[in-house]
């Protein structure tokens, strides 16, 4: 045995440093070949020293990869197979199996050669998984597994799975007790699940709790769900990561048709406990098992991510102390799908404690100095925000702020100057050329966050659990409010978002980005109603008309990007009934009994604007054309007339707030226009847009060519037809201007247009005097009078 063992070394080594020359010299004669080979693979069965037969083993496979001919692979099948017909037992023929599974993962081919022209063997195989030892069942586990690695095995094999192998397998899988024979299993099992077909055949062959029938029949088989989570159950990361893979593996095929399966033995539970652990590699395959479960509603309906959140947070938050951004990354991912997928009437956080520890969470990973992190940051905020989430008494309002400011000013941070100053030397950051389209997802993502706590605040409004904290102590003024969270979202908007936005305007313009920007304005209308006009205000003040009606045109043409038009239009009109409403206020404050003309004048207007805005797409010249177009003769559509009553009304609005985003000179053409077409056809504009029109024109009265006696002349036929000239006042000095500069209107409208001046003055005048204030606006008035006078003594005689 030692000379044996001698030789076998002085070989192994020659074949290891000097194979070329020993395959040129074993070369020259086949039968010399031959003869080693068989010499060596007899030499398997009759040496016992395991030290010895590894090195026999190793040499024949180092021989058989040098001589790369398929005579010597057919000389060792066929040695491998008169082997394994003589044996008595399955007892010795262990060497075989693992220097036959030795071979095919040396040799590319062989696998194909031994199931194609050797099929006789695989016989020999099932036969080796029969027999009581577990080594031998790990040999064969090993080589079956590379005979269905490669796509001829998976195709040959394909019947011998299907009517002999499975139930076998998944006994000897089940049963398993050795490391080595645990390992081989699942290595075999990872190269069936590549195969759509052989996942069906284990999953129909694996009885379930939910299928009783035919028990009698699978008694004492073992479905491949409570085989894995057998697996699961062991101390052994490694086994349990396999496993983890395993589950994954199935479920890529299709999580609707095989999560029930595995949801029903409870492998989740045993999945989320998993977390618990240090192991990185286990951790991932957790992570993507429960990723793929997220599919299927069912594991949220048997509760297991109610069960499993604390596990999931717990692991987020060891996890965040590593350096693996992968792992920070998918963790986040699932924390995300959870708290989309989590049923509404299922509450995920079962006390306020664990949804404070959430926000805790976010706000680290908000804050993680790799982008990528911060995207998926950045998305598990935004899925957070939903109000069953956060509905467990008392809310966390103040906690709530910080998370939302802490998103705010981390999208603020990564705008272009500032991105500068991330830090490239991080791996995850090297790949530069990617940033931009981060940072517009992390724009993007902080605005559904922003707008998700907008939608919240509106909806706590109606749960009187939510208002205030009902734990504060009594004498105490609570911070904890619905109040001070809606101004605080009022605030933060104004000083945060709306800046952001505007920054990212100036380097690029997505729709959805958009999109989600403007509804999340509309939706603060009704945060704080009692600040709804001056917010409104604000933003005509700040061009969002012009804004909006810019991205209409430019996306929501030819009936593109609907989203995002419908979200234009709902703006609008919302942004439009509140300055309506605030100025009709202010009007009807100085004149009894028109509150009522106000609200059917609100009334008619809003339907206006949401049955025309969806369709009002034009650029600023098209708008204009659209204005001067005059209608065909007897022709009953009305669709021109209400764009451009609509038009009117959104410059009215612009006009008023200082948004002249129409040159002056060519709108007093186009509205000079659109009242001669409307007279002409004997259709007199509502007071409303009358009222704009009018106050167009007076504004840009100056800026335009004096007006022709044919349009004074149409301008005073239509005010005469109505009922009270203060329909269409507005309180504003170049309307008074207008109407006293012209003679053809002053001599008949010049009186009611001072008595209104004067009554709106003496109204606001009563007002501020009540206020401690007044003199300022006394003398402001008197300074708009006293130039229109000079200009026209004529006015003196009405005055008197």
């Amino acid at each position: 045995l030692v000379r044996k063992k001698h030789v076998l070394s002085r070989l192994h080594d020659a074949l290891a440093w000097q194979a070329l020359p020993v395959v040129q010299l074993l070369a020259l004669d086949e039968r010399v070949c031959v003869h080693l080979i068989g010499m060596l693979f007899g030499m398997l069965h009759t040496v016992e020293d395991s030290s010895a037969l590894d090195l026999v083993a190793e040499v024949l496979v180092r021989l058989l990869v040098e001589l790369k001919s398929e005579l010597y692979l057919h000389c060792i099948l066929n040695e491998s197979q008169k082997e394994l017909c003589k044996a008595s037992s399955m007892r010795g023929s262990l060497p075989t199996f693992t220097v036959l599974g030795k071979l095919a993962d040396a040799i590319p081919g062989f696998a194909d050669i031994l199931v194609v022209e050797h099929s006789n063997l695989v016989d020999h195989l099932l036969m080796g998984l029969m027999y009581p030892n577990e080594a031998i069942k790990a040999a064969v586990c090993y080589l079956y597994g590379k005979l269905y690695s490669s796509s001829v095995g998976t195709e040959r094999l394909s019947a011998h799975f299907e009517e002999r192998l499975c139930g076998l397998f998944l006994n000897t899988l089940g049963c398993a007790q050795t490391k080595e024979l645990q390992v081989n299993c699942l290595g075999l099992l990872k190269e069936l699940l590549r195969s759509d077909h052989f996942v069906s055949i284990l999953m129909n062959n694996s009885k379930t709790e939910e299928e009783p029938e035919n028990s009698d029949i699978l008694e004492g088989e073992y479905p491949l769900p409570l085989v894995l989570k057998k697996l699961l159950l062991t101390r052994d990361e490694l086994l349990q990561a396999a496993s983890s893979h395993c589950v994954a593996a199935v479920l890529v095929h299709s999580p609707s048709r095989y999560a029930p399966a595995f949801i029903h033995a409870d492998v989740p539970e045993f999945l989320f406990e998993c977390l618990s652990c240090n192991s990185e590699i286990l951790i991932w395959s957790v992570y993507c098992c429960l990723l793929l479960l997220t599919e299927e509603r069912l594991f949220f309906s048997k509760c297991h991510t109610v069960y499993g959140i604390e596990a999931l947070m717990r692991s987020l938050q060891d996890v965040l102390q590593l350096n693996n951004v992968e792992l920070h990354k998918q963790g986040l991912l699932l924390f995300t799908e959870i708290l989309k997928r989590q049923p509404v009437e299922i509450k995920l956080f079962t006390n306020r404690g664990v949804c404070i520890e959430a926000i805790d969470i976010l706000m680290e990973t908000v804050n993680c100095p790799v982008l990528e992190v911060v995207v998926e940051a950045v998305r598990a905020v935004a899925a957070f925000l939903r109000k069953d989430h956060l509905s467990s008494p008392p809310v966390p309002y103040e906690e709530l702020q910080k998370l939302l400011e802490t998103v705010l000013k981390r999208c603020a941070d990564l705008s272009p100057p500032q991105s500068s100053k991330m830090s490239q030397s991080h791996p995850a950051n090297r790949n530069l050329s990617r940033v931009p389209q981060r940072q517009a997802h992390v724009l993007l993502n902080t605005l559904e966050s922003f707008r998700n706590a907008c939608r919240l605040a509106v909806e706590f409004q109606s749960d009187p659990m939510a208002q205030e904290n009902a734990f504060t102590a009594p004498n105490s003024e609570s911070k904890d409010t619905l109040s001070n969270f809606s101004e605080f979202l009022l605030r933060i908007c104004d000083s945060l978002c709306i800046p952001m936005v505007m920054n990212y305007l100036e380097r690029a313009v997505s729709p959805a980005v958009m999109e989600v920007f403007i509804s999340s304005l509309n939706t603060l209308f009704t945060v704080v109603p009692k600040m709804r006009n001056k917010f409104s205000q604000k933003l005509a003040s700040s061009s969002f008309i012009r804004l909006t009606l810019e991205l209409k045109a430019t996306f929501c043409s030819v009936q593109r990007n609907p989203a995002l038009n419908q979200v234009c239009s709902s703006f609008l009109c919302n942004l439009c009934l509140c300055l309506y409403s605030a100025t009709e206020k202010e009007k009807t404050s100085s004149q009894e009994g028109k509150f009522e003309e106000a609200d059917k004048g609100l009334h008619l207007m809003s339907e206006l604007l949401q049955k025309c805005l969806p369709q009002l797409n034009y650029t600023i010249a098209e708008s204009l054309l659209l204005l001067a177009e005059t209608p065909e003769p007897f022709s009953l559509d009305q669709s021109l007339y209400s764009h451009q009553h609509c038009f009117i009304l959104l410059l009215y609005f612009g006009y008023t707030f200082g948004d002249r985003f129409v040159p002056e000179a060519e709108l007093f053409l186009a509205i000079r226009s659109f009242l001669l077409s409307a007279e002409d056809h004997g259709d007199c504009p509502p007071p409303h847009i009358l009222r704009a029109a009018i106050y167009l024109l007076a504004v840009c009265h100056d800026k335009g060519k004096a007006l022709d006696m044919r349009s004074l002349c149409t301008i005073r036929r239509i005010l005469d037809n109505l009922p009270d000239l203060s329909l269409v006042y507005v309180h504003c000095p170049l309307l008074l201007k207008f109407f006293l500069h012209c003679t053809e209107l002053m001599g008949r409208f010049g009186h009611q247009v001072l008595q209104l001046w004067f009554s709106w003055g003496d109204c606001k005048q009563s007002e501020t005097e009540e206020a401690g204030i007044g003199v300022s606006d006394q003398l402001n008035s008197a300074a708009s009078l006293l130039p229109i006078l000079k200009s026209n003594s004529s006015i003196l005689l009405i005055l008197l």
